[in-house]
């Protein structure tokens, strides 16, 4: 099954990469690797394309590398639509181009081959340990001069480290700033698997309604928190400490709101995506509210679900596509505290 090439924004609100190990309580400072998930084999080859890139002189050049590298050209760079002239021109004014190269020195020190080798690996290994049939794709890594910042498909894995070097880079992503926040080292492999969720993740395709989408969301971001272990919620749901504190203090009275304002049903997609898209926050609860809290009420559901049903699989739980069973079967009834978050 294809994964979406394009990443949505939203799917860049993670965890800190590097981790890389396992078996804790969730927000444990040090975790171990479980042994059986250390049993999983998933090695990773990872190939930096940013040294040859940065290599090209000419449209000559340029044509050679892409002759080179024909996976990365045909699926990443969309070789096939464009003639060869002009996408060979375009590589080398970008590889020669003063601000991209120094932009490119600055990832080259984010992202080190081994470093992040040692951070996919565990990564490879907790998704092949719940899925068998994933096939770790090849890794590529590559500066895009910010146009796409990540690529996954069945056949070929690409990250663009230009996205992620974080608030210090040179130059940042063309997005809002509540977005540019999560593109750091740290938002890297959350990203990642939040993209590769979406090979497993089924879901109804007609009549999507608001209940639809908050909990297919929530099993994206249930199947992160499972592939990325003792990685605090914040980091998976991309939220600052303090958005975090007051989503939890308030869970009631925003699932109150879902209820009271009869949204749980509602099949217009700008009232959902009022909830589920990118805002800054969501005044129709309260000014403090972030964006994308539907999604995040659709993780706390998920979560409820799964520790009612602790003999469903993660593999089951990403085929279910029935969001008003999932709902039903959590028995989700979050109480409302009373005052405000000091």
């Amino acid at each position: 099954m294809h994964i979406p090439t394009r990443m949505r924004a939203w799917l860049a609100a993670v965890v800190v990469a590097g981790l890389g190990l396992v078996a804790c309580s969730r927000g444990q400072e040090s975790c171990e690797l479980d042994p059986a998930v250390a049993k999983v084999s998933a090695p990773v080859a990872l190939e930096r394309l940013e040294k040859p890139f940065f290599q090209i002189k000419s449209p000559a050049d340029a044509a050679q590398f892409i002759k080179a590298h024909g996976l990365f050209a045909r699926q990443f760079l969309q070789s096939g639509q464009y003639p060869g002239e002009v996408l060979s021109t375009t590589l080398a004014r970008l590889a020669t181009n003063p601000g991209l190269q120094k932009l490119g020195a600055q990832a080259d020190t984010t992202f080190r081959a081994e470093q992040l080798k040692q951070q996919l690996q565990p990564l490879f290994q907790h998704i092949r340990y719940y899925f068998p049939d994933f096939r770790v794709p090849p890794v590529k890594t590559f500066v895009s001069g910010l146009s796409q910042d990540l690529f996954v498909n069945d056949s070929l894995l690409v990250i663009s480290t230009d996205f992620f070097v974080g608030p210090k880079a040179a130059y940042l992503p063309n997005v809002p700033s509540y977005i540019q926040r999560r593109y750091t080292k740290e938002h890297l492999l959350p990203a990642l698997a939040l993209a590769i969720s979406s090979k497993y993740n089924q879901k109804q395709l007609a009549n999507q309604t608001m209940l639809g989408e908050m909990v297919q969301f929530g099993k994206a971001l249930y199947f992160a928190e499972k592939v990325l272990p003792c990685t605090a919620d914040s980091l998976i749901m991309g939220y600052t400490s303090k958005e975090m504190a007051g989503v939890n203090f308030n869970e009631g009275k925003i699932w109150a709101h879902f209820l009271d304002k009869n949204l749980l049903y509602n099949t217009a997609p700008f009232t959902i995506q009022k909830y589920i898209g990118e805002r800054p926050n969501i005044p129709e609860i309260d000014k403090t509210c972030p964006g994308r809290v539907g999604a995040w009420i659709g993780w706390q559901i998920v979560r409820k679900y799964m520790a009612e049903h602790p003999n469903v699989t993660l593999k089951q739980l990403m085929a279910e596509k029935n969001a008003q069973r999932i709902l039903n079967e959590s028995r989700y009834r979050p109480k409302q505290n009373r005052g405000r978050l000091s």
